[in-house]
């Protein structure tokens, strides 16, 4: 399972072993006990990821073979693709853009995935070192 944690100015991603079913359950129960209100609903988010990635085309390859409509990978502009994912958000609200979007794709999707996602935050943190000199 992948999770995306959505904060003010940007998102966090990880795989998790645990399965949709127990997180939601898990989030429920401890909002449940503090007295927080939830909200939990099936929604579409979508990233952007550098186009020139290595290893770009086994995710596209891997999404072809998931054969489902959970994820899709569409070319947005000249430097960046467009990755969409079905899923569940959970947040205080339905209104707020704070939360945590989870999903479930095959392993070796979600693998590839979090390697690109993971490149791509290096190669900006290596573009934020080379600015600050």
């Amino acid at each position: 399972m992948l999770k995306f944690t959505y904060t003010e100015t940007s998102f966090h991603l990880e795989r998790l072993a645990q399965s949709l079913e127990e997180l939601v359950a898990t989030r429920v129960i401890l909002a449940m006990r503090v007295g927080q209100s939830l909200c939990v609903q099936p929604i579409t988010a979508s990233f952007l990821l550098p186009s020139n990635l290595p290893g770009l085309h086994y995710l596209e390859t891997e999404t072809k073979r998931e054969d489902s409509e959970v994820i899709s990978v569409c070319v947005a502009d000249a430097e960046f693709v467009e990755i969409s994912l079905q899923g569940t958000w959970i947040a205080a609200d339905s209104e707020t853009a704070e939360g945590v979007f989870v999903t479930s794709l095959f392993d070796r999707t979600e693998f590839f995935l979090v390697k690109l996602w993971q490149e791509a935050q290096n190669n900006i943190s290596c573009v934020r070192e080379t600015q600050d000199w």
